[in-house]
């Protein structure tokens, strides 16, 4: 045999792929309209493809509502559905299947979708202060007012929520999986406002520091990285920071902190910034979009370059409520508008 006069190549197959950066350009925040699973990760893949997430349909009924959908991840916590909202019980039935039936269909859709994709990719769930906050005890009271019930279910969050993100990273061996938590009442839990399950009275406030701390250990319980999001008034961004998240995700018109946002920055925290509104408004230019953060930027004195990589574009909350035409408009705007944050 004649050698060959070309350099032997080293044999890398046995060497682990790179990992994909954690951060996208632009993403949503969770919800869409309409109640096609194939068509909504489609659209996702097709608008956001820096960095897409796997989509919910609340529009589809019980169980894929934030609360029940995130009660098909429990493990080893049944709950069931009654005129008053989801209810802990002893053992789940018709309403639990239904909910972990949709999640499965979401998953399937994702497998035939996305195949081949690499880079980042973020899946949702509510959070541990609004899980417990939407689930009631057999007894009737909320599960957020015992740190009990609190705990037991941070707990099996966390253990179904790592199991949910390594099935989405097996069916998809190309993504780096980003978890989201949704806090919606959280700031309520802080501040006292979360209203009994009759209505009449408000359940009593529970410690910031508590709540840190609780959040804190749901939050290092996860794979890395973990954002999480916020869109209310006074969204508690060091709260956040403090339990350990790796970025932030709030809605930009509603920061009445910008020391928050400034300290989560140096802290090298990442920011899910929400840009656009979640329901039919009129979204103006991207450029315009991007000139708006781009002044925050500089009011917060950080240099303009290190923009693009500190910030990843979102609507504020997620576009349930929005229409089908409106939803792939708010994506697109976020997306192009990002492009406007990188340096000439």
């Amino acid at each position: 045999m004649v050698p060959s006069s070309e350099p032997a190549q080293p044999d890398h197959s046995d060497q682990p792929r790179p990992v994909p950066a954690p951060w996208g350009p632009a993403s949503g925040v969770g919800s869409l309209p309409g109640t096609d699973p194939a068509e909504a990760v489609r659209l996702v893949l097709g608008e956001l493809p820096g960095f897409p997430h796997l989509p919910e349909l609340p529009a589809r009924g019980p169980g894929a509502d934030m609360i029940g959908r995130t009660a098909a991840l429990l493990v080893d916590v049944a709950v069931d559905l009654t005129p008053a909202g989801w209810r802990l019980v002893p053992r789940g039935g018709l309403d639990l299947r239904r909910a972990k039936d949709l999640l499965e269909r979401d998953l399937d859709a994702l497998t035939e979708l996305a195949d081949g994709y690499t880079g980042p990719f973020k899946v949702q769930a509510a959070g541990p202060f609004t899980l417990a906050a939407g689930l009631e005890r057999m007894r009737g009271d909320r599960a957020v007012v015992d740190p009990g019930a609190r705990r037991d279910l941070a707990q099996s969050l966390a253990e179904g929520l790592s199991a949910h993100a390594a099935g989405v990273a097996a069916r998809v061996p190309g993504a780096r999986v980003v978890v989201q938590l949704d806090e919606p009442s959280l700031p309520a839990a802080v501040q006292g406002s979360l209203p009994t399950a009759s209505g009449y009275g408000r359940l009593p406030a529970i410690e910031a520091s508590v709540v840190e701390q609780e959040l804190g250990a749901a939050v290092a319980a996860l794979p890395d990285p973990v954002v999480v999001h916020c869109c209310t008034t006074r969204a508690p961004l060091d709260l956040f920071r403090g339990a350990g998240a790796a970025a932030v995700s709030f809605d930009s018109g509603l920061v009445q902190d910008l020391d928050a946002i400034g300290t989560a920055v140096e802290a090298g925290t990442h920011l899910l910034v929400g840009v656009v509104p979640g329901t039919d408004s009129p979204l103006g230019t991207p450029k315009a979009t991007a000139s708006r953060l781009q002044s925050l930027w500089r009011e917060l004195g950080f240099p303009a370059e290190n923009l693009h990589t500190a910030v990843t574009l979102t609507p504020v909350c997620g576009l349930a409520g929005a229409t089908p035409a409106y939803a792939r408009a708010a994506m697109a705007h976020v997306r192009e508008a990002a492009k406007y944050l990188l340096p000439e």
